[in-house]
């Protein structure tokens, strides 16, 4: 008796091509509807209204380059935008060395209770912006801070953290490093981990120290990682709006007040939307010139 051969059934080649071509072009269509509805059409939208007078209701008229011209005359633009560029000069750096130090610590083969460390490095990260400010008030409020009250309690004087323009930015400079320490120690973390074991073997057989294979194994070895954690930590701070809305205000006064906060009073409580329009524009011309200087950064050191 023979055996009947198994039945195997074959889509047709033509079939299977059609479904290798159509499910990719489903999936991306998708993303560039919601790329398109949520980006590219309120960008068009702005960049119209930053050429109008529009406030906000009723109809408008397009006044040409009048609300970039007058931006180049705003002190209170330049105020803004200057305290954003020191925001984010202290920023950047801060929150690159404590996550990259944490990182570094919680994958050292002698480190006890990495699993724990790496769930409280990251919890921060998890709690909203808001939270965070409203945290960080209550450790630095004046009168009511836990850190003014220890200060007294050891015989000192309050130290004005909200009164004192640059130090409220500072508190809220360490806030927002703190908040985002999380998510950059797990960049550094997948980075740290790919980078061979056998290089520091050799480094030691050669009698290089802890210090010594960091500098010249590690920091090389993820410099890619180190530039997307520079490249969205300086957006991020450019950015940055609820932390200083929740832990001071922009204050004292508007001292502290940043090119986004400056764009929401000039749109929303002013009713200059149109104005408010060509400052977002400037914003994000600057953005996309820091992106471009560190992407070209980026490209020389890894062709070296």
């Amino acid at each position: 008796m023979t055996k009947r051969a198994p039945d195997v059934s074959v889509s047709p080649p033509r079939r299977r091509r059609s479904t290798y071509i159509l499910a990719p072009l489903v999936l991306i269509a998708a993303n560039v509807v919601l790329f398109a509805l949520f980006f590219v059409w309120p960008a068009v939208i702005g960049l119209v209204y930053s050429f109008t007078n529009y406030t906000g209701v009723g109809a408008f008229q397009f006044v040409g380059l009048d609300n970039y011209h007058n931006l180049l005359g705003d002190s209170t633009f330049y105020d803004a935008l200057t305290r954003t560029l020191l925001y984010a000069v202290l920023f950047v750096p801060l929150n690159f060395a404590l996550s990259l130090l944490a990182a570094n610590l919680v994958v050292n083969k002698y480190a006890k209770g990495a699993s724990v460390a790496r769930v409280i490095f990251f919890i921060p990260w998890l709690l909203s912006p808001i939270v965070v400010g409203v945290l960080w008030r209550w450790l630095f409020g004046e009168n009511f801070g836990l850190v003014n009250y220890i200060i007294e309690q050891f015989g000192g004087g309050a130290v004005p953290w909200q009164s004192n323009a640059d130090l409220s930015l500072i508190v809220v400079v360490m806030a927002a490093s703190w908040a985002w320490t999380g998510f950059s120690m797990l960049l550094f973390i997948a980075a740290i981990k790919n980078v061979p074991v056998s290089y520091y073997e050799a480094a030691s057989l050669d009698g290089a120290g802890p210090w010594r294979q960091f500098v010249s194994i590690t920091l090389p070895s993820i410099a890619p990682t180190s530039f997307i954690v520079i490249l969205l930590n300086t957006i991020n701070a450019m950015k940055e709006y609820p932390v200083f809305v929740a832990l001071n205000n922009g204050g004292p006064g508007t001292s502290n007040n940043l090119l986004v906060q400056y764009i929401y009073e000039t749109g929303f409580k002013r009713g200059q939307i149109g104005y408010a329009s060509a400052a977002s524009f400037v914003l994000m011309l600057i953005l996309m010139a820091v992106a471009i200087i560190q992407l070209i950064v980026n490209r020389r050191v890894e062709n070296r």
